[in-house]
């Protein structure tokens, strides 16, 4: 069963885990319910997330404007047509230079099916976009919770989320990934929602 969540049970399945979860539901007390991130499901928005990848969000949009900017819309086949030099000066570094063209020619030449992969199971979703050079599993998340909008899915590598889970379970800096997966067990079938309260109390914080 592929369980999504959408407009009509977001708040509903926040208050599920406030009810389940006191920690998470101080969240909602103090800060109200987090954004409904989303985003289509285009090769821009894969392009998007490729460019986040280890840096900050402002520095992975400013090179997405930028490449808007230089292609008008940002396909495959425009992408491709960039040399060196021009994805440079929109900000992409070569390694994710190459990563973006991978993908680019994935969906050129019919190797990967954006459309196909709605209908999915996560595990195959992941079994999919693995095999393209570029976007491990951390990619892979972001795309099932943002795109796919999967309900159940806790991505281990992002630090924001680790970060925002020691804050309200007052856990120790050097806590193990085991340990917070274990406490994160505790959300299925809801962990990426659990997940946008920790992004939210994150970027709350900061503000």
């Amino acid at each position: 069963m592929i369980r999504r969540f959408n407009k009509r049970n977001f708040h509903k399945i926040c208050d599920q885990l406030a009810t389940a979860d006191p920690d998470l539901g101080a969240i909602i007390d103090t800060h109200r319910y987090p954004p409904m991130w989303t985003r289509p499901n285009t090769f821009d928005t894969l392009v998007h997330i490729i460019l986040e990848q280890q840096v900050s969000l402002a520095s992975a949009l400013a090179a997405l404007h930028k490449l808007r900017g230089k292609l008008g819309e940002l396909t495959p086949a425009g992408l491709l047509v960039l040399t060196d030099e021009e994805m440079k000066a929109c900000y992409v570094s070569r390694q994710k230079a190459m990563y973006t063209r991978g993908l680019a020619t994935a969906l050129l030449e019919g190797q990967l099916d954006l459309e196909a992969l709605e209908s999915l199971p996560d595990d195959e979703v992941r079994a999919r976009l693995i095999l393209l050079k570029g976007i491990g599993h951390w990619t892979i998340d972001v795309y099932l919770m943002f795109v796919l909008q999967r309900t159940d899915v806790f991505p281990t590598g992002d630090l924001a989320a680790m970060n925002a889970l020691k804050r309200i379970k007052k856990l120790p800096k050097d806590t193990t990934k085991e340990h917070l997966l274990h406490i994160a067990a505790a959300w299925q079938p809801y962990r990426t929602v659990a997940t946008m309260l920790l992004w939210h109390l994150y970027l709350s914080s900061r503000r």
